[in-house]
């Protein structure tokens, strides 16, 4: 059975065979029974990116995962870190601590603001609301060369991620050629990674992301 629980860079639910590096949550936004989604986009601000596995802890995905037999949480998935972070998660403290605590230290330097995990939820979700309801920022191309690596763009129809100086066509089977800046620009650009993640880039935080992305220039 496919599920609807591959996420695009804005942070939209698909059906896609492909396998992510990365799987995270937003709460428990499905019905076990069923195994499909209930229309809730959340139940909790705390929109997180795991690993896909950690301590050998098994899980059926979609089924009866919580510790009295409900939910648990509904397990979505990314092509990598990169796209996670454009959607508005964040890396999780529990399976993924060493990133976590990178994250925070990017944040308290790129956002001059608390960094406790309820503060950077809180901050996150305002943006994924506003990014919803507000007209979105244009972007020309020569805007491009001031944003960080692992910024993801929309041109048109298509996802772009920012490498190198170049734009790298998302999918969710991977990123394919490069293209310079200049090509972007028959198109309205738009960004979409939260500008608060977009400042944790310029920190340095270092995403992981798919080995599609090397092999692309």
């Amino acid at each position: 059975m496919s599920f609807q629980n591959r996420v695009d860079p804005a942070g939209d639910l698909f059906v896609s065979e492909s396998r992510g590096l990365f799987t995270g949550n937003r709460g428990v936004i499905h019905d076990p029974k069923t195994r499909k989604l209930t229309g809730k986009r959340w139940t909790t601000p705390a929109w997180i990116c795991c690993a896909l596995r950690y301590k050998d802890r098994k899980r059926d995905v979609w089924g009866l995962n919580g510790r009295k037999g409900g939910a648990g949480w509904t397990e979505l998935f990314f092509l990598d870190e990169v796209t996670a972070l454009a959607a508005g998660h964040r890396p999780c403290y529990t399976c993924r601590r060493e990133n976590a605590k990178s994250f925070k230290a990017a944040w308290v330097e790129g956002n001059k603001g608390k960094s406790g995990a309820v503060d950077m939820n809180k901050a996150l979700h305002c943006e994924r609301l506003l990014s919803r309801s507000d007209k979105p920022d244009t972007l020309g191309p020569d805007d491009l060369g001031a944003l960080p690596d692992g910024t993801i763009v929309l041109a048109g129809a298509t996802y772009f991620t920012l490498r190198d100086k170049q734009a790298l066509p998302w999918s969710f089977n991977g990123y394919a050629t490069a293209l310079p800046f200049s090509s972007l620009h028959i198109e309205p650009i738009t960004l979409v990674t939260p500008k608060s993640i977009v400042r944790c880039l310029k920190s340095g935080y270092e995403p992981q992301w798919h080995s599609s992305a090397t092999g692309s220039s």
